[in-house]
């Protein structure tokens, strides 16, 4: 029974080495790998200048700066789109910082509305929309953008509408049926 013991110690201690020796190796030469295809193409000098990883549009970096006159007149035509005779009321013009100018619309039928709003400037625009003391709308529009909300009047009425610049801003809305 001495002798099997002294066996099995002989031989146990060398192949716990031996495995963790393989298993070195193994890694090692894995790691050493490496996969080639040679597809006929040349193979690429240097890796492309620019990778694209998002598709925004960049902000046009004239609606940053507020017009007057005629070019006021003409953005706010190209941020309010013409509806085909269904506008009931349009406004805009130029707010300065820390301004905020109170309309009301005509009368408006009951019926369903969208109301078109728009800024350009700097900074952001404030609009509230109001039918008596009610708040319809209320949304505080990054300027250089257009919003459209839609509005269901159960009566007819005559919209109160507040619009407050953070900073100088060119401002539009139109309220049209739909």
């Amino acid at each position: 029974m001495g002798w099997a013991r002294a066996l099995k110690v002989a031989t146990t201690p060398p192949a716990i080495p031996a495995v963790v020796l393989c298993g070195v190796l193994a890694c090692g030469t894995l790691a050493s790998c490496e996969y080639t295809y040679e597809d006929g193409r040349a193979a690429a000098s240097s890796p492309p200048s620019a990778v694209i990883t998002d598709p925004v549009l960049t902000r046009d970096p004239a609606l940053g700066q507020t017009v007057t006159g005629d070019a006021l007149k003409a953005w706010a035509q190209d941020v309010l789109p013409d509806v085909n005779g269904l506008s009931f009321y349009s406004s805009f013009d130029l707010l300065s910082a820390g301004e905020s100018r109170d309309e009301e619309t005509t009368q408006l039928p009951g019926g369903t509305y969208a109301v078109t709003l728009a800024c350009r400037g700097t900074r952001s625009t404030e609009f509230t929309v109001r039918n008596g003391s009610e708040v319809l709308i209320e949304v505080m529009l990054r300027c250089g953008t257009t919003r459209v909300k839609v509005l269901q009047l159960e009566t007819d009425a005559v919209l109160g509408i507040t619009i407050t610049a953070n900073a100088q801003a060119n401002f539009a809305y139109r309220v049209s049926r739909i």
